[in-house]
């Protein structure tokens, strides 16, 4: 099977990553990738969100399988794109991906599909943005309807800095805030059939002890010992199996990955947004306990046999991720920084232990920082103490002048708290 996966972050190394093991893959290729990609697969230069482009580069490519990674290209329609050219696609179409490209039509979606989420009000003008802040107080919950590279949410107890931002934009979800703690739950779908992946839980804030401002992630963690047995069977029922018979029902089938980011509130689980494919850092971890080949299921899902194919098999390892950002991340990061220690952590840390990359480049001989959040390093290990510890060991090996990572990534959940 020749694969072709579209992206350049984390997300698409780790998922790259598992298809090079995937025996079934005869082939992979990546555009436009990272250095740490090139490693594992082919890349080729194309404008992702170039839908024809990528069409072409699959088409000559011969690939049996496009695998649309970052959110833009989905709501650009890429995904659309391949599949007019005849060539099978894992990602949703344009339409369904609106999901994610706009808050608001997510939460008219669930409105329909009872699924549960925060109060909100969607706001255009000044007037109603007061009207909605005044209605739940703080925190405020803001959210840019549109996609912004996951810095479109303010969360704050600051009357000002939540009117700022809701005013710089053209149009904004203002909601409740939700208790309790936060998990990603991903789930595989051909528009009807619904598998679920593994749980998860990311780090969003920038220092140790959920402080700093938002980020991107700075790290998650798998399984979630402190979570209900029965939490996935429910997330399915209320969440991700309504959401996906609605799209169907609307005429517009979402076949790809479906993030479902909760909240576990002290009135039930919750809805806090959707992902329209694989999330970051979190997709580092679930994929490193997934034992099924992953070519397969996803090819499943973009023909349409997800009934078919057989339950995933997953290890009862656990799995930690931490990411190591650039100098002044999440504010404007400095790039260009060498990077090194990445041939100790392959020579003395490997297989528990490995890097993936997200905003790095190669030059000459030297690998160096390109983007805010640098690196992912993954580990697995018995239990979520010995992953950690895995984890850890091989984040103090690399070097990398200015950059900061979060030394609590999974440390309640290790400890039992």
């Amino acid at each position: 099977m020749k694969l072709l996966v579209i992206g350049s972050g984390a997300r698409e190394h780790a998922l790259c990553r598992s298809l090079s093991l995937d025996p079934a893959v005869t082939a992979l290729h990546c555009a436009p990738g990272n250095a740490g990609i090139a490693e594992v697969a082919e890349l080729h230069q194309v404008d992702a969100l170039d839908g024809k482009a990528v069409a072409a580069l699959a088409t000559e490519l011969d690939a049996d399988l496009v695998v649309v990674g970052p959110e833009a290209p989905l709501v650009a329609g890429v995904a659309d794109a391949v599949r007019d050219a005849g060539i099978p696609a894992f990602g949703p179409s344009k339409e369904a991906a609106q999901l994610e490209g706009s808050k608001a039509f997510a939460k008219e979606v669930m409105a329909a599909a009872g699924v549960p989420t925060a109060r909100s009000y969607v706001c255009t003008t000044p007037d109603e943005v007061e009207v909605a802040l005044d209605a739940f107080g703080a925190p405020y919950v803001v959210k840019d309807d549109g996609l912004a590279a996951g810095k479109g949410v303010v969360v704050t107890g600051d009357l000002e800095t939540a009117r700022a931002h809701a005013n710089a934009c053209d149009r904004v979800v203002i909601e409740e805030f939700l208790d309790g703690p936060e998990v990603s739950l991903f789930a595989i779908t051909d528009g009807e059939t619904v598998v679920p992946l593994q749980p998860a839980q990311d780090f969003k804030r920038a220092l140790d002890g959920d402080e700093g401002p938002n980020t991107g992630g700075m790290g998650a963690y798998s399984p979630l010992p402190w979570a209900e047995a029965d939490l996935v069977e429910e997330v399915m029922n209320t969440v991700l199996q309504p959401t996906v018979d609605e799209l169907r029902r609307r005429g517009t089938p979402f076949s790809g990955l479906l993030y479902a980011g909760l909240a576990i509130t002290s009135r039930g689980v919750r809805v806090i947004e959707f992902n329209a494919r694989f999330g970051d850092p979190e997709t580092q971890v679930v994929l490193a306990r997934l034992k099924t080949p992953l070519a397969g299921v996803l090819l499943a899902a973009a023909q349409g046999t997800l009934a078919d194919f057989p339950d995933l098999r997953w290890s009862e390892d656990a799995a930690v991720t931490v990411v190591i950002a650039s100098h002044n991340y999440p504010a404007t990061p400095r790039t260009g920084d060498p990077i090194e220690g990445l041939d100790e952590v392959a020579a003395q840390d490997a297989p528990h232990a490995y890097v993936l990359h997200a905003g790095t480049r190669r030059e000459g001989d030297a690998i160096v920082s390109a983007g805010g959040r640098v690196l992912s390093v993954t580990a697995s290990g018995t239990d979520l103490a010995r992953a950690r510890e895995r984890a850890y060991a091989a984040v103090d090996r690399i070097r990398l002048d200015g950059s900061h990572h979060r030394t609590d990534i999974a440390a309640k959940a290790a400890a039992g708290s």
